[in-house]
């Protein structure tokens, strides 16, 4: 657990799917010498996405900390609690919920403003 180093609960990690489980996934943590074990409700918002079939042996995954626990050595990370914080973060950055905008709404906007500034500066 030593070379757990920087890692802390709400730090995003990478993780790379060493097997496909029904219940979940096992991950390795790039980076440390730490495993863990993706839920199968902690893989994505929307339950229809909450399936362990569409990850594959190998792919590398972003996901949260939500639980670190040094005494058991036991890492918990979430790609759900990931999806929830960035949304979270583009609401506020680009709108609020309360003005009826969609999150693709929001993200659009986001992108076509990170498109025009390039363009602009041509001029």
């Amino acid at each position: 657990m030593e070379t757990a180093g920087d890692l802390k609960k709400g730090s995003v990690v990478t993780c790379e799917v060493t097997e496909v489980k029904e219940g979940g996934l096992e991950a390795n943590i790039i980076g440390s010498d730490l495993s863990t074990f993706i839920k199968r409700s902690e893989l994505a918002r929307d339950r229809g996405e909450q399936r362990p079939e569409r990850f594959a042996v190998g792919q590398k995954v972003d996901a949260r900390i939500i639980q670190f626990d040094r005494r058991a050595h036991k890492v918990q990370v979430s790609i759900k609690a990931l999806e929830v914080a960035e949304e979270k973060e583009a609401i506020a950055q680009y709108g609020s919920s309360d003005s009826g905008a969609t999150l693709g709404d929001i993200l659009g906007t986001a992108l076509k403003r990170a498109t025009e500034k390039p363009a602009e500066k041509k001029e």
